[in-house]
């Protein structure tokens, strides 16, 4: 009974047509939402007049309905590997945000300070002046939280007579889709590694290395009634090369990693197209202090913060789980490009506006962290207990019974040989 019913569940996990396993992955079985907290510049005169740091104050969260389309153009490989092409849909969910999309955020200028990251000729950048100045554009700007997540047409970039430049942008404008091999880094940092966190290979231990993420389990949970193991995303994740030698590779700038001796940011830039985009955990969790210095309104908290996954260690089953990351800017003081505060100002006044040139260093702007969150529905969880998690405590009781039987006739074999000898020695 015991070996049919292992057989049966690696047969089940196995993500091909027909099984239990390929039905949940093709079609996500539980609503899966992704929220955003913005963080709004509180003090935006100081910061534009002075070059003052920025105070940010988070608000949301503000939520959405993700990824609840079918997988399409699925295709099995020969090396036991599948591809395929997810739809992204994101649809608001009033009910579960704390405003509308048009709530507004006061937050950095994306398309005017990732400009000097992409052109860094200086005659370049004085026609980028020209075109930063003509559309008015500011350092800060105010948008609403549509606009900052899913894109607008910017200004500034409406300006460039140029074919080709794309006139809109946001922080998850454009969307991009994900290969096996990634060309941005190099070596094993290039590698898409294990699963995308959906679920993971039967019978998984307490002290495995999961990839998708690199994790150490955390504590045991129980989910609608179902036993699981909690994963996490350790420290180590986000460590510097002299804490954790296999992320050298991933340091691919020397400005914010202090020569890759500081942690907890990831320039990401390489798949940005250039634009100086860095991922952190919410509110620089496991950063250096270094990476605090930029900005005040940083609270990390590892219990609000942190990224986990609760699976069915039988199944391989990711039955819950929170992926959180923050997404930041870099800000650099820049001579050529100026932001000004307005349009046709007297030169002095331009001066003492430029915000920049009072910068003494680069630093990162955080612009949001996101929470991507699901856990088992209802239906779902009463189904895997009914198919798993009853048959499992079937099968304990069942061995329970069997080594308490075993234990029993051991002892009466014991001492009906015990009585035998007695009665032969007498």
């Amino acid at each position: 009974m015991v070996t049919i019913f292992l057989k049966l569940m690696c047969y089940e996990t196995v993500i091909e047509d027909g099984t239990i396993a390929y039905e949940n992955w093709v079609v996500a079985g539980s609503p899966v939402y992704r929220q955003f907290w913005i963080f709004d510049v509180q003090n935006p005169e100081a910061v534009m007049k002075n070059g003052s740091q920025p105070v940010v104050k988070q608000k949301g969260p503000y939520t959405y309905r993700m990824r609840y389309l079918a997988k399409e153009n699925i295709t099995h490989h020969p090396d036991s590997t599948v591809s395929y092409f997810q739809p992204n849909i994101a649809q608001f969910v009033p009910d579960m945000s704390i405003g509308p999309e048009n709530d507004t955020f006061t937050l950095v200028n994306l398309a005017v300070v990732a400009a000097p990251a992409l052109y860094q000729a200086g005659f370049i950048q004085a026609l980028l002046d020209v075109f930063i100045k003509s559309s008015k554009s500011e350092f800060l700007q105010t948008r609403n939280v549509k606009e900052i997540l899913w894109g607008y047409e910017d200004p500034f970039l409406k300006k460039i007579p140029i074919p080709g430049v794309i006139k809109k942008v946001g922080v998850f404008y454009p969307r991009n889709e994900l290969q096996g091999m990634l060309p941005y880094w190099g070596g094993h940092c290039d590698m898409i590694n294990g699963t995308d966190g959906a679920s993971f290979p039967p019978f998984v231990s307490k002290h495995e290395v999961l990839y998708f993420f690199s994790s150490d389990i955390c504590s045991d949970q129980l989910v609608k009634d179902i036993p699981l193991y909690r994963f996490i995303v350790p420290p180590d994740a986000f460590a510097s090369p002299l804490v954790n030698p296999d992320n050298i590779c991933f340091c691919t700038e020397k400005v914010i990693s202090k020569n890759c001796t500081s942690a907890g940011a990831l320039d990401i830039s390489s798949c940005k197209e250039g634009k100086p985009v860095y991922i952190t955990l919410p509110h620089f969790l496991y950063a250096s202090e270094d990476v605090f210095e930029g900005v005040e309104g940083m609270e990390p908290n590892p219990q609000e913060h942190m990224t986990y996954l609760d699976i069915e260690p039988t199944t391989g089953f990711t039955l819950q789980f929170a992926k959180r990351l923050q997404v930041n800017l870099l800000v650099k003081p820049s001579t050529r490009i100026t932001y000004n505060l307005s349009f046709l100002r007297k030169e002095r006044e331009l001066e003492e506006s430029d915000p920049l040139k009072k910068i003494k260093k680069p630093y990162l702007f955080p612009l949001l962290w996101l929470n991507e969150t699901a856990v088992i529905d209802d239906e779902k969880a009463e189904f895997f207990r009914s198919k798993v998690t009853n048959k499992i405590r079937l099968l304990h009781l069942l061995e329970a019974v069997l080594i308490i039987v075993g234990a029993v006739m051991f002892l009466g074999f014991l001492a009906s040989y015990l009585i035998c000898r007695v009665q032969k020695s007498k």
